[in-house]
């Protein structure tokens, strides 16, 4: 049976004053602290390389934040970076907005609001899964490819730079959990590690690290971002 891993990483905090949901918007770039956050998460697969793991493939969503946080792995594991518009962030109506919780209580965006198990704000869950996961077999194939030539015998490791929701909705299907949530409860902080750890085609556990919990504290929180 093949082995292999697909790292779901989260980006940084980006410079972000306004409190915007930016969503697919451009010119949202990392913050000062997103960058250290960056290196940070680049040194930590940088510690798994040397303790003998296969990182050979390098995904990241087309968006500035992801690119931005993708470079400091590519410097640091000598991997060019592939760009995949399947892990990009999710749609969402209230995109460009700022004062989230207060345009909630506008009756004008109601209707956005009347099916949360969809949702009807934005992509629907289901969609985010299906793209996520081609995204995600597709950096498996090619990661066992590239490992398989390189003939060490580990499992072959693929990193995908993507963003919150997708991220969390993925884990959720991969567990076997329902798709609607409390976005107030994901376990996708910035920087994250969601590890998917295939045998073959099926997923066999999922693994959640924190390589930056250290700087956590000091990051701004938009919902959403």
């Amino acid at each position: 049976m093949q082995r292999s891993t697909v790292h779901l990483v989260r980006h940084g905090e980006v410079h972000n004053p306004e409190g915007v949901l930016y969503g697919r918007l451009p010119e949202f770039h990392l913050s000062d602290l997103g960058r250290q956050m960056a290196a940070q998460m680049a040194r930590y697969f940088q510690a798994r390389r040397d303790d003998g793991a296969d990182i050979v493939h390098l995904v990241a969503s087309p968006l500035d934040r992801a690119q931005e946080t993708a470079q400091p792995l590519a410097d640091t594991l000598g991997l060019a970076i592939a760009t995949d518009e399947r892990i990009i962030e999710a749609e969402n109506r209230f995109e460009g907005m700022s004062g989230i919780k207060s345009r909630l209580r506008q009756p004008r965006n109601w209707p956005f609001l009347v099916n949360p198990l969809r949702p009807s704000w934005g992509e629907p869950y289901r969609l985010q899964v299906e793209r996520m996961m081609a995204g995600v077999h597709d950096a498996r194939r090619l990661a066992l490819e590239l490992g398989a030539d390189r003939g060490e015998g580990r499992p072959a490791e693929a990193i995908l730079v993507s963003h919150q929701l997708p991220i969390w909705v993925t884990r959720l299907a991969a567990e076997h959990r329902r798709l609607w949530h409390d976005p107030r409860q994901r376990e996708c902080t910035l920087t994250s590690v969601t590890s998917l750890d295939f045998d073959g085609e099926t997923i066999r556990r999922v693994r959640y690290a924190e390589p930056c919990a250290d700087l956590l504290p000091e990051a701004a929180n938009v919902p959403g971002a």
